[in-house]
């Protein structure tokens, strides 16, 4: 995932005039912008890897909210915001699923010898490079807990 192909799709929905997916890539783009602004100025291109990462960080925006407007009682900015998760989504790479995470965390958690929550950040350090940006890190977060307090 480029900038460039961000560009394109934000064309295309403007065309199509899909006025929530625009509306969710504008913000996106200019959240990549201010990105690359922070990193280094006007010179400054976003690698796939910072696309995947600034893509991540609005999809955990979403989750996040979506939870708070649940506690709340507002199901109109719930569903309005699922439905901006769900576009963001299509621009990341495919999730594993919960028991492959589980599995993962698992091998993770022998291969570093770890035996307890001391070792979360030797844990968490492995599986960053194994699961970014194919699982919810979140979610990664609370099973190793779960399977280092054990």
């Amino acid at each position: 995932m480029d900038k460039v192909r961000l560009q394109e799709e934000l064309k295309k929905s403007m065309l199509a005039k899909d006025t929530l997916r625009t509306s969710v890539l504008r913000l996106l783009l200019s959240s990549l912008n201010y990105y690359e602004i922070e990193k280094g100025g006007a010179g400054y291109s976003a690698t796939p890897e910072d696309v995947l990462s600034v893509i991540q960080k609005e999809a955990k925006q979403r989750r996040d909210s979506i939870a708070e407007f649940e506690k709340a009682g507002r199901q109109e900015l719930v569903d309005k915001e699922k439905k901006e998760l769900e576009i963001l989504q299509t621009f990341l790479p495919e999730q594993i699923s919960e028991e492959e995470v589980v599995k993962i965390v698992e091998q993770t958690i022998s291969e570093t010898e770890a035996s307890g929550m001391q070792d979360m950040g030797k844990v968490m350090g492995a599986l960053n490079v194994k699961l970014k940006g194919k699982a919810d890190m979140g979610m990664v977060s609370g099973i190793v807990k779960q399977k280092l307090s054990s």
